[in-house]
Order: structure tokens, then C-alpha cells, then sequence
């Protein structure tokens, strides 16, 4: 079997709203799909709008956030020197990869949500018939794909996300740009969740979506078990 080819594609948005705080990606997100993808025997290549250094959202540094994934990362200077030299995500193409993932923390919102480039890449993996995944936040980067009519790709499928009441645990509701359950909803899609901070992800068709940190991992799951297929 040959080496399956993953692109992960990671946020460069640093601030959160104009509340002077950081953010960027959250580590769980991309740490525990990436062992996930490496042990599996994938070829993993990670991209950002503006390449270089991808921000790390500081609150995913914190104690209480720590994963075997998360230690894992941190005591691996390879991955952290490739998140600290991302490609530029205008230089990726859809025919040298074998699917997409987006992990989330709250920049995505920012700067994937309407970026041109990442709908049409996304939208290209989509027409080659190559599946699709995100997690969290990262969901927000599948809200304005259109399909070949010209329709909202999410329209009518199932779709999970971070939920509105987790956004409001982590007081955030009125710092984001818009509430990604809503929006999703408001696209049609339909929107399906666990309790608050479980694990949960969902499949339909070609896209995989994870309601949170937690479910990363599973997403990568369902992800290798779609390239394999």
C-alpha cells in the first residue's frame, strides 16, 4: 500500500477579538491526529495561510489541557520544527495529498472562515472525491464551500462543532466573531452534538467534523479509516 499523504492545515490568526489575549491553534488538536496519522504511516505536511510559525493558543499550554499527545509534541523537536516552518497554504495542491484535516482553537474563525484559498482547496479535495475533516473551531473553514450547484456544501448534512454552551463555559461567547453551531444551522445543516466536553464526531460522506478537543482523535480515526478505503 502506498504512503498516504495528509495535509493539515493550521490558522496564523494570533489575536483573539481586541481582547488583547492570544490565541491560534490548540496543541490536543493537532497533536493527537498527528501521532495518530504518523503511527499509522502517513506522510503528514502542514500548512497555513501565511506560513512560517503557526500561533499556539497559550491556554492550550496550560496544566489542565495536557494530553499523552500534548507531552508527546512537546518532547519532539521534529513536529515542533515543522510547525514552526509551515508551508504556505497558497503553495498546496489538492493532487499530491490524499485528504485534508483543519485542527481548531479559536483562530480559524478569523482567518479560514471566508479565506478564498482554503475553500477552493477544500472544494477541490471535495470534487477529487478526497475526504475532508476538522475539529472544534475548525469547522468554520467547511462553512462557505459551495458544491458543484453552487449550494452550501454542509447543507443538509450532518456536521458537529464546538457547541454554543461550550463556547459559553470558556466565556467566550461575546469575544468570537460569530457562534460556529449557529452558523452552521443557519447554513442547514444538521447540526448534532454530545454533552459538553465529550468526545463526539460524526461522518457524512467525504467530511468528518469533531465537536472538540477531545474528539480530535477520533476524527483522525474516521480520517485514516477514509484514506484506507
Amino acid at each position: 500500500m502506498s504512503t498516504k499523504k495528509i495535509l493539515v492545515v493550521l490558522t496564523s490568526h494570533s489575536e483573539m477579538g481586541n481582547t488583547g489575549h492570544k490565541t491560534g491553534f490548540w496543541v490536543e488538536e493537532f497533536a493527537a491526529p498527528y501521532y495518530a496519522f504518523i503511527d499509522a504511516g502517513a506522510e503528514v505536511t502542514i500548512a497555513t495561510p501565511k506560513g512560517g510559525q503557526a500561533p499556539i493558543d497559550p491556554n492550550s499550554e496550560l496544566s489542565d489541557a495536557q494530553t499523552e499527545a500534548t507531552k508527546r509534541f512537546y518532547a519532539d523537536p521534529t513536529a515542533q520544527d515543522m510547525i514552526a516552518n509551515t508551508h504556505l497554504l497558497s503553495d498546496m495542491k489538492q493532487e499530491e495529498f490524499d485528504a485534508i484535516f483543519y485542527p481548531g482553537g479559536h483562530g480559524p474563525l478569523w482567518d479560514l472562515t471566508e479565506n478564498t484559498t482554503s475553500i477552493a482547496l477544500i472544494e477541490s479535495f471535495l470534487h477529487a472525491k478526497k475526504p475532508i475533516a476538522s475539529v472544534c473551531h475548525a469547522p468554520s473553514a467547511f462553512l462557505n464551500i459551495k458544491d458543484s450547484a453552487g449550494e452550501y456544501f454542509i447543507k443538509g448534512k450532518t456536521v458537529t462543532s464546538f457547541k454554543n454552551t461550550e463556547e459559553d463555559a470558556v466565556q467566550l461567547t461575546d469575544v468570537v466573531p460569530f457562534l460556529l453551531e449557529d452558523e452552521l444551522k443557519k447554513r442547514g445543516a444538521d447540526y448534532q452534538s454530545s454533552a459538553d466536553w465529550n468526545a463526539f464526531a460524526v461522518q457524512d460522506g467525504l467530511m468528518i467534523t469533531g465537536q472538540n478537543p477531545a474528539s480530535s482523535e477520533l476524527v483522525a480515526e474516521k480520517l485514516l479509516a477514509a484514506v484506507k478505503q
